[in-house]
């Protein structure tokens, strides 16, 4: 009876044991020499009302004082109440979404800083090299009268969107991304369009130079507590340049490192360095912290099917015709 007994204990000791070690939550990230790593997993919103460029009254001020960032946000929060969409109905004839429709960041920065760009010191994006400012103004231009689906912005195609990066940039709507964490990948969910990137952890070199993705080649390690994203192998995505269709100079010689680090649990400070030498006269590098959110990340369908497309196209040519009947 008593050998029964100690069978028993001896079995529900190996039972524990083994689910234990079933459902231990994995290290985040861990790896040789990682044993523990931070949890990144989660919903994160990026939403701020720190600029992504230093406005010039700022100068050379690169950090507000917790006053200044209060005041700061409620000059930003008077600004964003504006009736945007009416304004720009009367400037265009077409309109835009009205502040019902935005989710305006409310806070700065938790590190205060006066813009997202930190480097140049100006906080200003470095200036295009010609041949890229070139293709810039050639983009904005056809984007502004389309003559057919591929002259409009990458977002009105529902292809691309800042938000989904890299580098991660935050918007006036949507700046929401669910990350998961498994040993060998990273996920990084982007509300807005729906993409989804995937970090490799496993040690595997860059995709071969033929192969290019619209957000890249992403392949991570960790430094400390912090993980280093690498992100090669972009396509050319239209050369936009930096208009609201596209990425920061987003071409083939694109190149990406983004660094993840938690200043606290609730708190995810994203640094991000872009190097394009055929985009930008300089490298540029910027910073800004996401706030974990309850969720949930809700479907951003865009428009199904690129349905709306041809309605956006119809109604230029209807422009074209008001503006000079004899245009057919």
């Amino acid at each position: 009876m008593r050998s029964l007994t100690r069978r028993k204990l001896f079995l529900f000791l190996f039972l524990f044991l083994a689910s234990a070690s079933l459902v231990r939550p994995f290290a985040a990230g861990s790896g040789p020499g990682q044993e523990t790593a931070p949890v990144f997993e989660g919903i994160w919103n990026s939403a701020t009302a720190t600029p992504l460029e230093r406005p010039a009254a700022l100068k050379e001020k690169a950090f507000f004082t917790p006053e200044e960032a209060m005041a700061w946000e409620r000059e930003v929060a008077e600004r964003n109440l504006e009736p945007s969409g009416e304004a720009a109905a009367k400037s265009t004839g077409t309109g835009t979404y009205n502040t019902f429709f935005r989710e305006f960041g409310t806070r700065t920065s938790r590190t205060l800083r006066t813009s997202i760009v930190t480097d140049p010191p100006d906080g200003r994006i470095p200036a295009l090299a010609p041949a890229a400012a070139e293709v810039k103004r050639r983009r904005v231009a056809a984007m502004r009268i389309p003559e057919n689906a591929e002259d409009t912005g990458l977002q009105d195609q529902c292809l691309a969107f800042v938000t989904a990066g890299p580098p991660m940039l935050p918007y006036s709507y949507n700046s929401n991304y669910q990350i998961t964490q498994t040993k060998d990948a990273v996920v990084v969910h982007a509300e807005m369009i729906h993409d989804a990137r995937i970090i490799h952890m496993d040690g595997r070199p860059h995709l071969p130079p033929g192969i290019r993705r619209w957000t890249g080649d992403s392949i991570g390690h960790w430094a400390g507590d912090t993980l280093v994203v690498d992100t090669t192998n972009f396509n050319d995505a239209g050369g936009f340049y930096g208009d609201a269709g596209g990425n920061f100079g987003w071409d083939r010689n694109l190149h990406v490192v983004e660094r993840f680090s938690l200043l606290d649990a609730d708190t995810l400070l994203y640094r991000f360095k872009v190097d394009d030498p055929t985009a930008f006269t300089r490298p540029w590098e910027g910073e800004l912290t996401m706030t974990r959110s309850a969720g949930p990340i809700y479907e951003f369908a865009c428009h199904e099917g690129n349905y709306a497309l041809s309605n956006m196209l119809s109604g230029f040519r209807s422009l074209e015709r008001r503006a000079n009947p004899a245009v057919r």
